[in-house]
């Protein structure tokens, strides 16, 4: 029997490990997911066929763990359905949040019940519990700003050492639970846990939100990792290091792409910027439509920059349809996203392909961006900061050192726009007032719409 269960349990663990090599690639991605959920199917029926059924509190609670599956089953597939893609990012904190907070439960009752023995366990299901509240209340704030609901960073004077103090206590708190446990300490534990989750995530900007949800979900795998050492559940704990990893990779790489360091975002002033950026002198030159699209018509190769306000719009079927047109006239057209497109990774790659765009078009910025200076027109949709030159020139900026798309260096550049508003880091573009941009003001929908009308009027 013991055989069966390791054997099930490695079988879980190897399609984690394929489902998630397989997300690496847009192509198998879907596949990969497929996968993986299999493997979660595995391991959660492992646990419950091979639990102690002669226990009396099994018997007791079968019904409320049926209960819950069926709810978390049904209301993740009702909500999966019918989230549109541009609240995917916020989702997806949302989720997160309940995996951390999953974790942080279990060490709840580890630890209100005394199972945790020994200092080893007893530390593991503390960390797993620190880190699983800090990531399921933190998440919640992140869900919070990303929906909209608080719109506005909440910060005061002596902030960071205030946060430093409440951090201190309940570690404090939580090793004192080592030498002498008792509810009132678990509660005050889990208490400041929890603050802490909510006081680091509130000062902290929306332009930051991406490196936010990596680093939760980064938090949950290792709390859910540590719980599974308390449990120990092999698949727990290889699900929880294969999240943490990924995620602690991916908030790297995130804060690499945003010109901040690990530290920076940890210890410093994360969300806090200076927008000044110094004074942009030119003017911005208006363009319509139908004129942005006959030079397009007519170009040898078009290179397209999508930002969040591509998804706003829902305008990807509509750019889909627009260079299906420009191929057919023979143009050569490409897609450059950049790391943090959108307001979460990957989001621009799975709102392109929802469309259908091919992926062998779908370029990312250190493959494409070599070839902006023999492109013809270089088209921006609905983004501002990752294509801002000041984040090479101007070392005044705060996005300076920045890692960009490199549009500005394109022939002529097109950027469809509602207005004349800033992005997220609340500075000027300095790419608008260059000799060789000009500006299609209009929701990306309603601005392709015409593109698309004044290339049919031209066959």
């Amino acid at each position: 029997m013991n055989f069966l269960i390791q054997a099930s349990y490695f079988a879980a663990a190897f399609l984690f490990i394929f489902g998630l090599k397989r997300m690496s690639s847009p192509v198998t991605a879907r596949s990969g997911i497929v996968w993986a959920g299999a493997g979660m199917v595995v391991a959660v029926l492992v646990s419950l066929a091979f639990v102690d059924t002669g226990n009396p509190k099994w018997q007791q609670n079968l019904g409320l763990i049926i209960a819950a599956l069926l709810l978390g089953n049904v209301w993740a597939w009702w909500q999966g359905r019918r989230v549109p893609m541009t609240a995917m990012p916020q989702m997806v904190a949302l989720y997160n949040g309940m995996g951390g907070g999953a974790a942080a439960a279990i060490a709840a009752i580890e630890l209100y019940s005394a199972h945790a023995q020994g200092y080893v366990q007893q530390s593991l299901a503390l960390a797993g519990a620190l880190i699983g509240s800090v990531s399921f209340s933190g998440s919640l704030i992140a869900w919070a700003k990303l929906e909209g609901t608080m719109q506005k960073s909440v910060r005061f004077s002596g902030q960071k050492i205030f946060n430093a103090l409440v951090l201190l206590a309940t570690v404090l708190v939580g090793l004192s639970l080592l030498a002498w446990l008792t509810d009132l300490k678990v509660t005050l534990f889990f208490i400041g846990a929890l603050a802490f989750g909510v006081l680091m995530t509130i000062p902290i900007g929306g332009a930051d939100m991406p490196v936010v949800i990596s680093l939760y979900n980064a938090f949950t795998g290792m709390a859910v990792g540590f719980e599974g050492f308390v449990l120990q559940n092999p698949a727990m704990i290889i699900a929880g290091v294969l999240v943490g990893s990924a995620g602690t990779l991916l908030t790297l790489l995130m804060a690499r792409a945003m010109n901040r360091s690990l530290a920076n975002i940890l210890f410093s002033n994360f969300g806090e910027t200076d927008v000044t950026g110094g004074t942009v002198t030119g003017t911005m030159k208006p363009a319509e439509a139908s004129d942005a699209a006959v030079q397009m018509k007519y170009a040898s190769k078009v290179i397209i920059a999508p930002g969040y306000g591509l998804a706003v719009a829902q305008a990807q079927h509509k750019l889909y349809e627009f260079v299906k047109m420009l191929q057919a006239a023979g143009v050569e057209v490409k897609f450059a996203i950049h790391p943090v497109a959108g307001r979460m990774p990957g989001h621009m790659n799975v709102l392109l392909a929802e469309a259908g765009v091919p992926y062998d078009i779908i370029h990312d910025m250190e493959d494409v961006n070599s070839e902006f200076k023999e492109t013809d027109v270089a088209v921006v949709v609905g983004a501002n900061d990752t294509v801002n030159p000041a984040a090479r020139t101007n070392k005044s900026s705060p996005i300076y050192g920045m890692p960009i798309l490199n549009v500005d260096q394109a022939r002529q550049v097109y950027v469809i726009k509602r207005g004349q508003g800033k992005g997220y880091s609340g500075i000027e573009n300095e790419l608008f007032f260059k000799d060789n941009c000009a500006l299609v003001y209009g929701d990306a929908q309603q601005v392709l719409v015409k593109m698309i009308q004044a290339l049919k009027e031209l066959s």
